[in-house]
């Protein structure tokens, strides 16, 4: 039986729109005056010390906003890049320059399994500053009291079963008794590899997997046919 729900965010609850169009551009525009603004203080320097770790070499300021930008233009899953994107999310959301998408089949859909008693989580490989953000100031006003928690890449690649196996074990509940939902197979793949039940999304032209049970939007998921599978 289904006890609790993890949830990737793009392409699945949300716009992959959003996110490329959106909250990409805006992160690229405003990395280096953040930077500029923010590198002194302490979180913010730890994180552009783990740029220059990751680029294997000693990187100034300058040096860094330009990695940054690389790997924003190459949709790199880099921690300390999401982390920083997330902070200059903040800024764009309180300010009202954008607010969070999120599907409204998938918003109806994670209100009634709130209610049911169901345990909600996140993962994505943007940071959990983020994914607070997005459902924080979503299309349909706060929506972070519906989740139980969030996880980022810190604990691990989304492709990779070892990362399910730590969100398993923070969750406390038998793997089985978890489903996640994602639109990218291979994710998915891993999750069934840790144990969980897993549902492709397909949306926006993914690509179905033969290895998945699929739906087209929210609507479409039965927990029931999952329970008995």
């Amino acid at each position: 039986m289904i006890h609790a729900i993890l949830t990737d965010i793009e392409g699945t609850t949300s716009s992959i729109a959003f996110v490329k169009e959106v909250l990409f551009p805006y992160a690229r525009k405003h990395i280096g005056d953040f930077i500029e603004t923010h590198g002194a203080d302490p979180e913010v320097r730890k994180l552009l010390d783990e740029v220059s770790d990751i680029a294997g070499k000693q990187l100034n300021d300058a040096e860094v906003v330009r990695q940054l930008i690389t790997w924003i233009d190459e949709d790199r899953k880099v921690t300390p890049l999401k982390a920083l994107q997330g902070m200059i999310w903040e800024t764009g959301y309180r300010q009202g320059d954008f607010t969070g998408h999120v599907y409204e089949d998938a918003e109806k859909k994670l209100r009634e399994w709130h209610t049911a008693g169901l345990r909600l989580y996140v993962f994505s490989s943007g940071s959990v500053t983020a994914q607070k953000l997005i459902f924080g100031y979503s299309d349909f006003g706060d929506l972070k009291p519906l989740f139980s928690g969030y996880f980022d890449t810190r604990v691990g690649s989304k492709r990779d079963a070892i990362a399910y196996q730590v969100i398993v074990k923070a969750i406390g509940l038998p793997a089985d008794e978890i489903l996640f939902l994602s639109d990218i197979a291979e994710e998915l793949d891993a999750a069934r590899s840790a144990g969980m039940h897993t549902l492709q999304l397909v949306r926006e032209g993914a690509v179905p997997s033969p290895a998945h049970p699929i739906a087209s939007d929210f609507d479409q998921i039965d927990l029931d046919l999952i329970r008995s599978d």
